[in-house]
């Protein structure tokens, strides 16, 4: 394979993507729109029309389609589908960069590394961090770890799926374990946002009104998270301003509430069951982020 003139420029390295869902298209999108030949393919038939009338080739096969670029993209729905894809044609993917989009747990990505390993590939495992519409963009985030060498060789290429593109480290499965904690982070809050809406409107507020008043909270949450992420490394949870007991108090009144407006509490029960589980084994006097410890140890 030639790579004289992709090398030397970027932007004409091909560049193939493997399923065109609502992410893939818009990474193949993407791809287009910074001037790479993009190859695409689907497993079911009638998906990247809109592609090909931007420019986009359609494969009539996976293995054609990875024939066609030195970067190959996966989007697919999990790691089994994506191997099931791949492994028919882990011959055709030998001396190509093969990046896996597809979202799953950090030891799933692990395995995959460990099977691109056994066939000889340069794999990178990744995360996409943003929704569809922003894929492309300055302020697009994504993470990418595994096969260092080869992602650098190709970093400018990589570059187009957005602004905010962050590789990890050597570990494959590091892009799935950031992934899913900032996940963690934000299904939860999601969670907490709807209930605080629900419990509003069962007192009779709208949720609008509260708007104002959540934004405000919510600065308050980014202003604590870098002190709440040290204490959790250093294993030291200072609560002489805000003690757990209090705090659990707290989240119990908001649970008696919720309890009393017929909402559903089943989140609400298991914040407090961890809260009391972490005072039970003795941080009763430290802060909320002492719960790190119930956390860690369920039994």
């Amino acid at each position: 394979m030639n790579t004289t003139t992709s090398q030397s420029n970027p932007s004409s390295t091909p560049v193939t993507v493997l399923g065109l869902g609502a992410m893939g298209s818009a990474i193949a999108g993407a791809f287009l729109d910074a001037g790479h030949p993009t190859t695409v393919w689907n497993r079911s038939p009638g998906k990247g029309d809109a592609l090909v009338a931007r420019g986009a080739k359609l494969a009539g096969s996976a293995a054609e389609a990875v024939r066609a670029s030195e970067v190959v993209v996966v989007s697919l729905l999990d790691q089994a589908a994506s191997r099931s894809v791949l492994d028919p044609i882990a011959a055709d993917l030998r001396g190509r960069l093969l990046v896996d989009l597809t979202s799953d747990t950090p030891q799933r990505a692990r395995e995959a590394g460990e099977w691109a390993a056994r066939e000889g590939l340069d794999y990178v495992d990744g995360a996409m961090m943003v929704n569809v519409p922003m894929v492309g963009t300055p302020d697009a985030l994504f993470f990418l770890s595994g096969n260092r060498a080869a992602y650098e060789k190709h970093a400018q290429v990589l570059a187009a799926l957005g602004g905010q593109g962050t590789f990890l480290g050597a570990d494959h499965g590091l892009a799935a374990a950031y992934d899913l904690s900032i996940l963690d982070f934000f299904w939860t809050s999601m969670s907490g946002l709807v209930h605080a809406f629900a419990l509003a409107q069962a007192e009779g507020i709208k949720a609008a009104d509260l708007v104002p008043f959540l934004t405000g909270n919510g600065s308050l949450l980014t202003a604590l998270t870098p002190q709440m992420a040290a204490d959790v490394d250093r294993g030291d949870y200072p609560g002489e301003a805000d003690n757990l007991v209090m705090d659990t108090a707290g989240v119990a009144h908001v649970l008696h509430a919720a309890d009393q407006n017929g909402l559903d509490t089943s989140v609400l029960r298991a914040v407090k069951s961890v809260a009391d589980r972490a005072i039970a084994r003795g941080h009763g006097a430290d802060g909320w982020t002492a719960t790190v410890e119930a956390v860690r140890d369920p039994a």
